[in-house]
Parts: structure tokens; sequence; C-alpha cells
């Protein structure tokens, strides 16, 4: 397999800033003003504890575990590769991985050597399995935690990514029914739960995260060989202060607060897409959803792309993801869509 050495991302590219990005999933809402503040404050003249002793009980505390089941990271990608590599070196050849989902799962997989492939996988051999929920670039549901549920994970390794988690958005009265929380609480044990909290908060530049690991990993010394394999101080003055704070009452309040304005602005935002004869996929409980493009513009899908980055416009082409004729749209305000929509049918009159 052929890795691709650049990433294919949403956000800042060659032209830099977009002053309308669709193409991440980061809270519009943001930044949060609690997170902020905290960066402010950020002491950057020291090194952090190398251990992160407070950070890691605070983690913890949040979520109701024993502070040695608290991996840190320096992002989700950091923490993907690093997963990938121990489970490599320690025996498992293959990496089960969403339809369409993040390229980091396939990128980390291949150049470690584990063979990809698309679930449902009913081999023998243990693998490294990996889920989003909700999952992007669709936003609902991932198919894969059913089979999650309905058998013990034996000796495969599971990964829940949590990203879009804190996002998941209010139903609104045409959306199907879904899951009362994100992540599911119902699954096994044995799953490991990642967290990057940058894109609830709204501060996707300040990267740090973190893994709860499952009880069998405590046990069996895996959690703490993951720890090793980490370089000293992965997590700076900046993504210690951005963690301490989602602990926090004020950024909880704050997110809170947030998901019922990102709902409305979501609700505007699909009409908008249908206006312009875009073909919106269902089942998005998320603060993103994708849409596919009109035949019309499927014939050059990138012109029109180029034509709206050319205007501070950027949408995330979902050909990476598998599904070429497609975009995913984060949620923006209003101001935005408008902008959008005068582009679009700009491109249209041209």
């Amino acid at each position: 397999m052929v890795v691709s050495t650049t990433p294919l991302h949403g956000g800042p590219d060659a032209l830099g800033v977009p002053q309308h990005d669709f193409s991440t999933n980061a809270n519009a809402c943001g930044p949060c003003p609690a997170a902020l503040a905290a960066l402010a404050q950020a002491d950057r003249t020291r090194y952090p504890d190398p251990a992160y002793t407070a950070l890691g009980a605070a983690l913890a505390d949040f979520h109701g575990v024993a502070p040695e089941r608290i991996v840190l990271a320096a992002s989700a990608s950091e923490f993907i590769h690093r997963i990938s590599a121990l489970a490599a070196r320690s025996g498992l050849r293959r990496a089960v991985v969403p339809a369409h989902g993040y390229g980091d799962y396939v990128r980390a997989a291949a150049l470690w050597g584990l063979a990809v492939q698309a679930p449902p996988s009913d081999a023998a051999a243990p693998a490294l399995h990996w889920a989003c929920e909700p999952a992007s670039p669709l936003g609902g549901r991932d198919g894969a935690l059913d089979a999650w549920q309905a058998g013990a994970a034996g000796a495969d390794w599971r990964v829940l990514d949590c990203a879009y988690a804190p996002l998941l958005l209010p139903p609104g009265p045409s959306d199907p029914p879904g899951p009362a929380h994100y992540p599911a609480h119902d699954l096994p044990d044995g799953i490991w739960r990642m967290y990057s909290p940058n894109k609830a908060l709204g501060l996707t530049g300040v990267r740090a995260a973190y893994a709860i690991a499952p009880f069998t990993a405590v046990a069996d010394g895996t959690a703490q060989h993951l720890r090793a394999l980490a370089p000293s101080w992965p997590v700076g003055a900046d993504g210690v202060a951005l963690l301490s704070t989602w602990t926090g009452q004020g950024a909880q309040q704050w997110l809170a607060a947030s998901l019922p304005v990102l709902q409305d602005w979501k609700a505007q935002q699909l009409a908008l897409c249908r206006a312009l004869g875009w073909q919106v996929l269902p089942g998005s409980l998320a603060n993103f959803f994708t849409a596919r493009l009109p035949q019309e513009v499927l014939r050059e899908p990138g012109a029109l792309l180029a034509h709206l980055r050319a205007r501070g416009i950027k949408l995330r082409d979902c050909a990476s993801f598998g599904l070429p004729g497609h975009v995913r749209l984060g949620v923006l305000a209003p101001v935005a869509q408008q902008a959008l929509r005068a582009a679009v049918r700009d491109y249209h009159r041209a």
C-alpha cells in the first residue's frame, strides 16, 4: 500500500486561513472563554510535570475512573499512531477501520504494517479495531458498535474515537431517533476511549488529547507500555491548560449552552444545502453533516470547491473518506451560510 506523506485534513491550507471554514468540525460558538483565559495564564517558561500528576487526577475524576487508566497524548492523531505501533509490536497484523472514516486510522495502520480491512471482520486472528461515535464524515452512529455490543473483545484491541461525542446535538423535529448518550454506555468492557476536547472548545490549534484505558489494558501492562512509548512531555503548557479547563464547570456549562445554538444553525444550514440542490445524507446527530453535490457539479466538483476557496470558503472534500462527489460541512453561523449561498450562486451564473 502506498501511503500519502501529506495527511488530508480540513482547516488552513496553502492559501491561508479560510474566512468561512466549513471544512473542520470545531465548535463554531467558540472559542470557549474559560479555555482562552486558562491559555492566557499558562506558564510557558517551565516544563510541565513529566508525570502530569494533577492533570491525570483531574481527568480521572472527571470521568470517574482510576488515574492509572488515563493515557495522555500530544493529539488524537499522535495517539492513533502510537497505539497502532504498539499493536503491531504486540503481534497484531490487522486493523479494522470504518468504511468512511478518519484517514489517520488507515495511515497509521499501513505505516506499521497492519493489513487494513473494513468491517464486518470475522477473521480469527486478533486485530486493532477502530470506531468513531458519532462518526465522521456522516455524523451518525458507527455500525461497528453493534458488533462490539454483541461479544467480548477477546484478543482484539478496540478503540472508540470520542472526538465528536461532546458535540452531539439535541435532536431536531426531523432527526432520526438516536442513542441518549454518546459514546454508548452499554458497550462491553475492554474498549479504549479516546478524547480530543479541542474541537468541542473551539480551539483546534491547541493540540492535546487523552485516552481512557480499559481495565484489562491496565492489568496486563498495555496502558503503561503505551505511556512509555510517548516522548517526554507529550503535552505542553497550552495542552495542560486546555485539558485542565475541560474538566471544569465553566467549560462544561459553556459547551452545554452552545449545543442548542449549533442545532439552530444546523437546521438553517441543512435548509440552505437543500435549496442549493445538494442531497443531504441522513442520520447526522452531530455539528456536521455530509451532502452529495448536484449532477451538474459532479462533472467537475473540484471547480466548485476551488471557486469557493478563492472566495474564502472551504468545504471538506469527502473523496478521501471514500465518498467522491460529496462534501462535509461543519455547522457555522448564519453569516457564513449567507456567504456560501452567494458564492455558489455566483459559480452557477459564471
